[in-house]
């Protein structure tokens, strides 16, 4: 970083930080499209790991995946009215091919629904045909004319669409939970996030579905931000796509269908969430290269300290995810800058002194703790190590996102948190979208969503607006 970027602190001014600590850092690079990231090869690891391990747990659910093309065609998407409404104006169009105008315009897929249903219609005849559940990983385009943020709000990004089909609404309802423990698990333990699992309000519901739930997370700029999703869309899409079977009674009915997804929306907070004035920090299971080791040494020294770096790094490489920094051209100091800046979760210092005590100098990148370490026991405290950080860093983000939830009782400290505190305002609310809209008016907080852990507290509560008697607790904020 030059001396003026490194006076971007991240207290000091987020957005500004975000932006630098993403660029500076190759994690990623701004495209000649306008809203449209190119995540480089650190950033895309990322996304490989979060979607081969989500992919993973998908499989033993008996989830398949599938692909269905990129492009849809106008009248299907108009056969879902409140589906298509709720995307119309971040629709993209191809409507010409070479000198050729389209007879029909085709829409760049904002997601799947309806070329999906298209064929799935066709497929499901019978009780013995579901459940059916189905998923693609993809991309999506979504023109949006808010201030374009890098992962957070993009045009175009990278998710898993699960679709899926049962007989029955218990079904369906059924599996919510395992979806959405699915996605909390991988937060946890790959991307070291804590979140807020609960429901959406009805006006804050995807479009088209019966009920939408979320996980939410609060960045250190107090803003909410949407993470995975899961929405029961019930016989809405079935009705619209003919998805009816033939069932034990011999009678027809319409299926129920579920929706879900994680995308790379999640990879921005881990970034900000994680990142510190130094650059990027990485958690150790998502980190493209997990400890990078760097030779100090003179003329003098050099044949010896490069031989030990090489077997050391011959011997890890196995088990870890490793690197030698042996470019003769930048100072042991640049390196340390260097890979600090990229978050990577361990530096390995070795030299003349630590080779005659049989060593190494251990640096955790999360808090810049040294350890001296046998090398003879050097792949075990390895591990220890990166479990170590990966543990303290979930920890970390869990307190951050308690101490950003803010109880309220009243509408005055409602406003109190949204104006001067930042984070989530936690309130009793009657359940009626009037209040929540003018919540939303005058103090531009929305309604994230309604915790499944909360939802007890509201006996005896009264709405924060209107004082009538509290149905939900609701987390409201100012959201990207």
């Amino acid at each position: 970083m030059s001396k003026k970027e490194e006076s971007v602190k991240k207290n000091d001014n987020f957005s500004d930080w975000y932006i630098h600590v993403l660029i500076d850092t190759g994690f990623i690079d701004y495209s000649s499209v306008s809203g449209c990231i190119v995540l480089r090869p650190d950033s895309y690891f990322v996304w490989e790991v979060i979607s081969r391990e989500t992919d993973k747990k998908f499989k033993k659910m008996g989830i398949t995946n599938t692909y269905f093309p990129l492009l849809i065609p106008e009248k299907l998407l108009n056969k879902e009215k409140e589906h298509i409404a709720g995307f119309s104006p971040e629709v993209a169009w191809v409507t010409q091919t070479g000198d050729a105008v389209l007879d029909e315009r085709l829409a760049i897929r904002p997601t799947s629904e309806v070329i999906m249903y298209d064929s799935v219609a066709k497929w499901v005849r019978s009780w013995r045909d579901l459940p059916m559940r189905l998923n693609q990983w993809n991309n999506v385009i979504r023109w949006e004319f808010k201030h374009p943020t890098p992962f957070l709000r993009t045009r175009e990004f990278l998710w898993n669409e699960g679709h899926t089909i049962f007989a029955t609404e218990e079904e369906a309802n059924a599996e919510r939970q395992e979806i959405i423990t699915t996605y909390v698990s991988i937060l946890k333990d790959y991307l070291a996030l804590s979140g807020v699992p609960g429901r959406k309000t009805d006006t804050e519901k995807f479009a088209g579905a019966e009920s939408s739930y979320s996980i939410e997370h609060v960045l250190p700029d107090g803003k909410a931000v949407q993470g995975p999703d899961f929405h029961h869309d019930g016989q809405r899409f079935s009705k619209a796509f003919n998805i009816s079977f033939i069932d034990k009674d011999e009678s027809r009915k319409y299926a129920y269908q579920n929706t879900f997804a994680i995308s790379t929306r999640v990879i921005g907070v881990m970034v900000a969430t994680h990142g510190d004035d130094k650059g990027l920090v990485i958690p150790p299971k998502l980190a493209r290269i997990q400890l990078v080791i760097i030779p100090i040494y003179n003329d003098d020294t050099k044949p010896i300290v490069m031989e030990t770096s090489l077997r050391l790094f011959n011997d890890l490489k196995g088990n870890f995810r490793a690197h030698i920094d042996d470019r003769d051209s930048y100072s042991p100091g640049w390196k340390f800058h260097e890979w600090e800046l990229r978050g990577v979760p361990i530096r390995i210092e070795i030299g003349a002194r630590e080779i005659e005590k049989g060593e190494v100098v251990v640096v955790r990148r999360d808090t810049g703790a040294k350890l001296a370490t046998l090398q003879s026991s050097l792949p075990d405290k390895l591990s220890e190590i990166l479990n170590d950080i990966h543990n303290d860093m979930y920890a970390n983000a869990k307190r951050f996102l308690e101490k950003n939830i803010h109880k309220v009782s009243d509408y005055n400290g409602l406003k109190d948190v949204i104006a001067n505190k930042g984070g989530m305002a936690q309130a009793p609310w009657c359940g009626s979208s009037d209040c929540e809209a003018k919540i939303k008016e005058e103090t531009g907080a929305k309604a994230t969503n309604m915790p499944f852990d909360s939802q007890n507290d509201r006996a005896g509560k009264k709405c924060v607006y209107c004082g009538k008697d509290a149905k939900h607790i609701v987390n409201f904020a100012k959201s990207y």
